[in-house]
């Protein structure tokens, strides 16, 4: 990407060469340098270019094998680089969140947005229908979960004088006391009247995030992911759907049920158009080593496939203070820590670069910049060894690194990925 590979490297990017302050980026990654000797400082996040890649085929595979397209949610990684990637690899389009993530993914040329989320912001309603009247082939869908929200929107895009109408997908919500969505069918068919009398929206499918089904198991997420297609089939049935509309979308799916999402909508029954069932797992492009190492689909059906935690958080031993403790010089600014701790899984000795299992070392404690961590008599750990500590929660991972190295298993980095958070 062109306009990445400009960006001048500075102080805004920790862990970056101090050395390669002017450069640009893609100067910078034409060198290839090594991430533990060419100059890098700890702490320092890194993506394994291997693993990412591993994780693209895995559920570009996937979603071919069971007939899904596939729009993954861009609010976990924020990268350009990395949608870049993920529409290489097949996916329909990108799924965001909010106004600002849709604006940077058109900034960098992603021509499908799926907003997963209604959208009543009449700042942000004026810049879709400028947007969208500029490029014919520009493909935006967002949530609608309110007949307040409708209200908003239309009118939001009617004072924008918008020429063409925003397309909407009812949420259904997970469950009572879940997150947003509406609770029944008949609010559902409500919402599809008002959206019909609106001026400048068309209803085009019904959507939905089983990983708010309350007490989530298999039965459950099926028995909901059941009732998403119901709807679509009543809506389409009583002629709720767009008349201009060439394909209903059906969506779901994040990174922990995307199994059951294919299995039910696999049997789909035959409507009056296509039927557009779209994907939008994201966590899967970096996978981790805590929160979706437990959940992922794959370890229930693991003939389908695998994912590879592809993140190290490079840190270093800055304090040695009695042989049961260590002070790493990384912490909640660098790590994520909102549903597990970091886990030390090897360390880079700093005599000679050799490379050992973290044996003894538990991170037990994160302060703003340290990891404080416990040691028992067989882990060997001094002062300037390097660890590597595996994270969980990909989403909270990738927000605290603006610029992140992407490496070989040799350690030369080839990249670099830019976030926008």
């Amino acid at each position: 990407m062109p306009g990445l590979a400009d960006e001048v490297v500075d102080h805004r990017f920790k862990g970056l060469p101090p050395d390669a302050d002017g450069r640009r980026v893609g100067a910078l990654a034409a060198e290839r340098r090594d991430l533990f000797t060419g100059g890098f400082t700890t702490p320092v996040l890194a993506l394994s270019a291997a693993d990412v890649e591993h994780n693209l085929r895995q559920l570009e595979e996937f979603a071919e094998r069971h007939h899904l397209a596939f729009a993954p949610h861009g609010k976990t990684s924020m990268a350009p680089r990395l949608f870049a990637r993920q529409l290489d690899h097949g996916a329909w389009g990108i799924t965001v969140a909010v106004p600002h993530q849709a604006r940077v993914c058109r900034a960098f040329g992603v021509q499908r947005i799926f907003l997963a989320n209604e959208l009543v912001d009449a700042a942000a309603l004026h810049w879709l229908a400028a947007e969208q009247d500029a490029d014919p082939d520009f493909r935006f869908v967002c949530y609608v979960d309110s007949v307040r929200g409708v209200a908003l929107m239309d009118a939001a895009l009617h004072a924008a004088q918008a020429a063409r109408p925003v397309d909407v997908v009812i949420e259904l919500a997970a469950g009572e006391g879940a997150r947003t969505g509406a609770r029944t069918e008949q609010e559902c068919a409500a919402l599809a009247d008002a959206v019909t009398e609106a001026r400048h929206l068309r209803l085009v499918g019904v959507a939905g995030y089983e990983g708010e089904v309350p007490e989530a198991d298999t039965a459950r997420v099926t028995a909901w992911l059941r009732r998403l297609v119901a709807l679509a089939e009543a809506l389409d049935r009583t002629g709720r759907f767009d008349p201009d509309v060439s394909e209903i979308v059906l969506s779901a799916g994040g990174s922990a049920w995307f199994d059951a999402v294919a299995e039910v909508f696999t049997g789909l029954p035959e409507l009056s158009r296509p039927v557009l069932p779209l994907l939008r797992s994201g966590a899967y492009v970096s996978h981790d080593e805590g929160h979706y190492r437990k959940l992922t689909p794959f370890n229930r059906v693991p003939q389908e496939g695998s994912l590879r935690p592809a993140f190290t958080l490079w840190t270093q031993v800055v304090s040695r203070p009695d042989p049961r403790q260590a002070f790493l010089n990384a912490g909640k600014r660098d790590a994520a820590y909102d549903l597990h701790l970091p886990q030390p899984r090897v360390v880079r000795s700093a005599r000679d670069g050799v490379v050992r299992p973290a044996t003894g070392i538990e991170v037990v404690k994160l302060s703003d910049q340290h990891a404080w961590l416990e040691t028992s008599p067989e882990a060997e750990l001094e002062v300037g060894d390097w660890v590597g500590l595996g994270l969980s929660h990909p989403c909270t991972i990738f927000d605290k690194w603006q610029m992140i190295p992407l490496v070989e298993e040799d350690g030369t980095v080839t990249d670099y990925v830019r976030t926008f958070f």
